[in-house]
């Protein structure tokens, strides 16, 4: 008996530790395997099945980049020709993918964003009902928050309760008679690009002028001193960054349906991230400059950056916590975030309405004898803004 315990013993003794190492590596392997499988085949399967049960149309699931091909495929398609100045339907330009699936499939359609199944919503009520929402029911795309978070970690990206706890935050900025504050800094901006483009035209009576890059700059600057108040030069450099970043997240989203692509060290995800930053940096610099400012009580919080630290602060103590509600990090990501909205959106919907005016200059000159006669030569306010009719009409066609 002791013998053969014996032989036992030095059976064990002579595999080779290289052995045990390698079937350790296979193992995890088949785990990792396993893993793959259910995340990116059985589970976006299954989740196809019950949604279909429900009566959701949409499109089929295809391993493992499900619909990122044929959404980049018809963005390059309908890019490759210059749009019809006559036409207004940008819907096919823009988005073709979710127009072909809405024509398809209905007005609430399945998509796919790789293995991560995506409701594409263009029914009124529900739309409505979701935008309305404030408890944070409906989840954000999973797959593309890490994109999403090197642009702006703020509210697009919360769930659950943080998001229902920024939205209260962030909602004080937004409030009237907030907004009527901040109408002198949306003037003096103006009144600038206005008198540059004066200054460029000298004595000739018509001069060309490219307006996309004007209007970024003009909703840079716009944002900066709306956001930051006296720190707004400091803030230019931030829009310059946010631009370059927009930009950037175009381009990952092109390669977005390769597994994995946005953690290679590629030169694009490394100019992102090294943005990113940046960008940070600078922005905690000047939330440090308005905290010292507060303490000592000479800080002016008329702008965003200070209404939305005495909201977090408030929040805090009628919570009956010594610690603000958002940190630093939150409030750095909630002003990335007013940039990266505030100003590509804003600097489209300009320059679309100086196209759309020089093809209908009858509507130019409705409104321009309106702001004329209610404003003269004096700076506009909100109440003058309330009475230009022409103009609000305009606006509301133009959106």
């Amino acid at each position: 008996m002791g013998s053969s315990q014996g032989m036992a013993t030095l059976g064990l003794s002579v595999i080779p530790p290289w052995s045990l190492l390698c079937a350790l590596g296979a193992l995890a392997a088949l785990w990792c395997s396993c893993r793959v499988l259910a995340a990116a085949w059985l589970g976006p399967r299954r989740v196809a099945r019950a949604l279909r049960s429900q009566g959701l149309r949409g499109t089929a699931y295809r391993f493992p980049s499900g619909d990122m091909k044929e959404y980049v495929r018809l963005i390059a398609a309908a890019c490759s020709e210059p749009m019809p100045l006559s036409s207004h339907a940008i819907t096919v330009r823009v988005v073709p993918f979710d127009h072909g699936v809405i024509r398809e499939h209905g007005k609430v359609a399945l998509t796919w964003f790789g293995p991560e199944p995506r409701v594409v919503v263009t029914d009124p009520k529900l739309f409505r009902e979701i935008l309305a929402n404030k408890h944070g029911q409906f989840g954000k795309q999973k797959s593309i928050l890490g994109i999403e978070r090197l642009l702006a970690n703020g509210l697009t990206t919360h769930q659950g309760d943080k998001w229902v706890t920024h939205r209260r935050i962030i909602s004080h900025a937004f409030h009237l008679e907030k907004l009527k504050r901040m109408l002198p800094a949306f003037a003096a901006c103006s009144a600038e690009l206005v008198s540059r483009w004066g200054n460029s035209m000298g004595s000739s009576d018509a001069q060309e002028i490219d307006v996309w890059p004007e209007f970024q700059n003009l909703t840079g600057d716009a944002i900066s001193r709306v956001a930051f108040g006296s720190s707004f030069s400091e803030g230019r450099k931030i829009f310059q960054l946010q631009s370059e970043q927009a930009q950037n997240a175009v381009k990952m989203a092109n390669v977005m349906y390769i597994p994995g692509y946005r953690f290679l060290p590629t030169k694009l995800n490394t100019r992102m991230k090294a943005n990113a930053r940046e960008v940070e940096t600078l922005l905690k610099g000047i939330i440090r400059k308005r905290e010292r400012a507060m303490k000592d009580g000479h800080a002016d919080n008329d702008d965003l950056l200070g209404v939305m630290m005495e909201s977090n602060i408030r929040e805090a103590q009628e919570a009956g916590s010594s610690k603000p509600t958002m940190t630093t990090d939150d409030i750095v990501g909630e002003l990335k975030l007013f940039y990266f909205a505030g100003m590509e959106t804003t600097a489209v919907l300009l320059t679309w309405a100086m196209v759309v005016l020089s093809m209908h200059p009858e509507w130019q000159d409705r409104a321009r004898e309106e702001v004329l006669r209610v404003f003269g030569k004096n700076q506009p306010d909100s109440e003058g803004i309330n009475r230009l009719k022409v103009v609000s009409a305009a606006e509301q066609i133009l959106i």
